[in-house]
Parts: structure tokens; C-alpha cells; sequence
């Protein structure tokens, strides 16, 4: 079956220039309240204009990718999926690399794990811990649909984080902007790549299968404050 794109996605936010091919068709997004101090919000998205704890953040989520996506390749059996973690581990391996780099150049020592600055963040993170335990019981399609589905989402709210941070760290390094400008030019080929594998294991189930809303999510069903690295399971059904 056919997947079809609805609702609002941050997906194409930054193809081309910014052009969004899902925005145009999808009503406005209703104003959201300011972001509270030290933080910078975009479309209910949340990401700190401090650079040490951004880049925390960055390599959290760098981190919890590579590890998803080692665990995909021993437990799909599906040659796309383990194709796309291929790319996934070879990618956010290079992106922490800049990371931990930049942090070097600025003379700032990275956390493993970023300190919650909220509830929705402790939550997020107790989420993301729950969604690796339960990949790890999972194999074959089971597996592809909920990684697949969930690495949807997930970037998704990265791509959100980025423009965030973007807009809220305006006095940032040069070197902090050109990794913000390389992120938001990778995002969402990655996110639109999960998207496409995410169909083409719907096609081979013959139905819209499980992990279909993780693929077509509009932006009330995504948690704006998760960190980004994982959104839990996205396969329930709406």
C-alpha cells in the first residue's frame, strides 16, 4: 500500500533553502507561549542556547543513534533497514566526532548524559532508555517496524531542536553555526530516508501496518520534550 504524508511534519523544513513541502499544505501552527530563560523554541520545540548544554544534547543523541542502529543491524533481517542503520552508525559517528571536536575548541568538557532541565526531559530520557530495552527483545519485522517508525519521530524532533537552536543562539561561535547549518541539511535527508524504508516495509506487510502514524505524524503527536534521540513507541494507533 501507498503511504501517504498528512498533517504537519518538520521533514522538509530545511530541503532545498528551507523550502517545506509539507507545511504548504497544512494549516498554521497555533501560537505557542515563550520559551522560559535559556532556551530557544521553534514550533513547540525546545533546545538551550547554552552551546556546552546543546552540544550535550548533541551527543546524547549521537550516541543513542549509533547504539539503535548497531542493535538494527544484528537484529532486522530486512537488507533495507540494516542498510539504512549502516548509514545511520557511519553518520552519527562522524557527527559526534565534530561534536566532541567543537566542544575541544571551546575548551568545554561534555557530559555522557545531559542533566534534565525538566520534567519532560527526565521523562523523555526514562524513554528512551525503555525504547532501547525493548528493541532488544525484538527481531525481524517487529524490530524493523518499531525502529523504523521511532526513528521517524525522532528526527523529527531533531530537525525541530535544530531550527530551535538556530534561532535562539544568535551570538554563537562560527564553528557552533556551521555544525547547526551541516545538521540542518542532514536531518532531514536521514528523516526522509526513515520514511521511505518505514513505507516499504507497509508495502511488504500489504496493509498500512504497524508504525504507520510513526511515518505520517502530525505535530500534536509528536512530544516536543523529548530530546530527540528517541520518542518511545510511536506505533500506537490513533
Amino acid at each position: 500500500m501507498k503511504r501517504t504524508l498528512h498533517g504537519v511534519t518538520l521533514a522538509a523544513v530545511l530541503f532545498t533553502g528551507g523550502v517545506s513541502l509539507a507545511q504548504s499544505a497544512a494549516p498554521a501552527t497555533p501560537a505557542t507561549k515563550a520559551a522560559p530563560k535559556g532556551m530557544a523554541e521553534f514550533k513547540g520545540f525546545m533546545a538551550p542556547t547554552d552551546p556546552k548544554a546543546f552540544l550535550e544534547r548533541l551527543h546524547y543523541i549521537n550516541q543513542s543513534e549509533i547504539k539503535q542502529a548497531e542493535l538494527a543491524q544484528k537484529n532486522s533481517e530486512n537488507p533495507d533497514v540494516k542498510s539504512y542503520a549502516k548509514m545511520m552508525v557511519d553518520s552519527h559517528t562522524a557527527a559526534d566526532k565534530q561534536v566532541m571536536d567543537l566542544a575541544k575548541t571551546q575548551n568545554l568538557k561534555l557530559a555522557e548524559m545531559p542533566k534534565a532541565t525538566n520534567d519532560m526531559e527526565k521523562k523523555a530520557m526514562a524513554a528512551d532508555k525503555a525504547l532501547m530495552e525493548k528493541l532488544q527483545t525484538l527481531k525481524g519485522m517487529p524490530f524493523d517496524s518499531s525502529y523504523m517508525a521511532n526513528q521517524v519521530a525522532a528526527h523529527d524532533e531533531a530537525i525541530g531542536k535544530v531550527m530551535a537552536a538556530k534561532q535562539g543562539m544568535t551570538s554563537a561561535p562560527a564553528e557552533m553555526t556551521t555544525l547547526l547549518t551541516q545538521l540542518s541539511q542532514d536531518l532531514p535527508k536521514h528523516r526522509d530516508m526513515a520514511y521511505q524504508t518505514l513505507g516499504k516495509l507497509d508495502d511488504a506487510m500489504g496493509v498500512g501496518g504497524a508504525g504507520m502514524q510513526g511515518g505520517s505524524m502530525d505535530h500534536g503527536s509528536m512530544n516536543p520534550g523529548s530530546m530527540g534521540g528517541s520518542t518511545g513507541d510511536t506505533t500506537k494507533t490513533k
